[in-house]
């Protein structure tokens, strides 16, 4: 009896193990102002509502947030710039994808991707 409690529980962790091991995490995107000037991220998904990140000081990097999987595009407006950079990526599970406005003139766009 005690034999096959033991046997039970051990076919219950190996499978609460084998879930936990298959599980994907949702993908998500942050900003990180590298630029000299204050900026604003507009993040709009092929299918669904605009994510918006404004007031992104220089040197922030925002807190991610869990976002669809799904081709984005993400346009920036830029305090004291004319310049409008923007990018188009996709997403997918398991990864953080950061939004890079670089320290340059004009101010560009990078996406950087990385796993959880």
């Amino acid at each position: 009896m005690t034999r096959l409690r033991f046997s039970s529980l051990v076919i219950v962790l190996v499978a609460l193990v084998s879930l936990a091991a298959c599980s994907e995490d949702p993908p998500s995107v942050r900003v990180r102002n590298d630029y000299k000037n204050k900026v604003n991220v507009q993040l709009k998904p092929a299918v669904g509502s605009t994510i918006n990140i404004n007031d992104v000081q220089t040197g922030v990097t925002t807190v991610g947030q869990d976002v669809a999987e799904t081709e984005w595009t993400a346009s920036a407006s830029v305090q004291a710039s004319s310049a409008e950079p923007n990018a188009t990526f996709k997403t997918t599970n398991d990864n953080i994808y950061t939004v890079v406005i670089t320290n340059t003139e004009p101010p560009s766009m990078q996406v950087l991707v990385e796993e959880k």
